[in-house]
């Protein structure tokens, strides 16, 4: 040490740190040993979290706020996806169903057709309507058959409930049926009831047939059938052509007027049936009855000078 040193200084600073430190430690000691005994550390830490907690969730809502947010969006998507899948399933499934219930209507419909005009014995074409006449002073329809597929002018047309109308031209392709409601048709008919002979007119109403020149002393009534006569050889006998729904004076008051209910369906189907000609019903076969004798042959009476008498001359023969 130089001579000119004096003696050393005692650093408090250094003390006083030191001092605390050891009773940081000494403090630090304590509490590990208080804590190992009684656990009240973990408990004020607890207690602690508790406190912190809505801090956290705070810290934490921006992060929860995106996720939901991207969750909802995720799910909006995804549920509008499926809703457009379903209901594009469900447009599906009812053009399915509809055309289902269609075929099964048609098939009703065209059964019943076909076996009323077979109960008839009439041998019959079935033709699609290709068109409806669109002049509102017609009622006609375009058939989808023509002259190469057989048809013919003057074919009658009927459908399950009774009498359509009539061919009334022909192309090779095509043809054109006049229905009973045109203005331009009318059909000799009879009442079924009674068998009274009248004309049954169109009206250009699809849903009304007009009976003209009705006797008011003859029996018709209202809620009477009638069929075609079968006069005039156009129209078969005995098919229904409507329903007497109202009878009234005419204009002269010298006869009446009925209005009819169409038999059948003008307004409605997709197909028609044209009555080409009657089926030969079979021969009925009778058997021979052997408890009875055969009649013997009539024996011709001798002639006499009368002239009723005289033998007519055979078929063919010349007087």
């Amino acid at each position: 040490m130089p001579p000119y040193a004096g003696p050393p200084v005692p650093r408090y600073g250094d003390a006083a740190g030191t001092l605390r430190l050891l009773g940081w430690l000494a403090l630090a000691i304590a509490l590990i040993v208080l804590d190992h005994r009684g656990g009240w550390l973990s408990k004020a830490r607890a207690q602690a979290t508790l406190a912190v907690q809505p801090l956290w969730r705070v810290a934490a809502l921006p992060s929860e706020l995106g996720a939901e947010l991207r969750s909802r969006v995720a799910t909006r998507a995804q549920l509008q996806r499926e809703n457009e899948t379903l209901r594009n399933a469900l447009l599906v499934s009812g053009a399915r169903i509809a055309r289902l219930q269609t075929a099964a209507g048609d098939n009703v419909r065209l059964t019943g057709m076909l076996g009323a005009v077979r109960r008839e014995g009439f041998d019959v074409q079935l033709v699609p309507i290709l068109d409806v006449d669109l002049d509102p002073t017609h009622q006609r329809l375009v058939l989808d058959a023509g002259s190469r597929d057989g048809v013919r002018m003057g074919q009658s047309a009927v459908d399950a409930g009774g009498l359509l109308g009539q061919v009334v031209a022909v192309t090779p392709g095509t043809s054109t049926l006049l229905l009973l409601t045109d203005p331009d048709h009318a059909v000799p008919v009879l009442v079924q009831r009674n068998g009274i002979r009248l004309v049954a007119y169109g009206t250009g109403r699809s849903d009304r047939i007009e009976l003209a020149n009705v006797p008011i002393s003859g029996d018709v009534r209202v809620g009477d059938r009638i069929v075609t006569s079968g006069l005039g050889g156009r129209f078969p006998p005995g098919f229904p052509v409507g329903t007497v729904s109202e009878l009234r004076p005419d204009e002269s008051r010298a006869f009446l007027v009925g209005e009819l209910k169409p038999a059948a369906q003008l307004d409605r189907g997709r197909d028609v049936l044209l009555l080409r000609k009657v089926i030969a019903a079979p021969p009925k076969i009778v058997a021979p009855t052997t408890t009875q004798p055969a009649t013997p042959p009539a024996v011709p009476a001798p002639a006499s000078n009368s002239p009723s008498a005289t033998p007519a001359a055979p078929t063919g023969a010349k007087p």
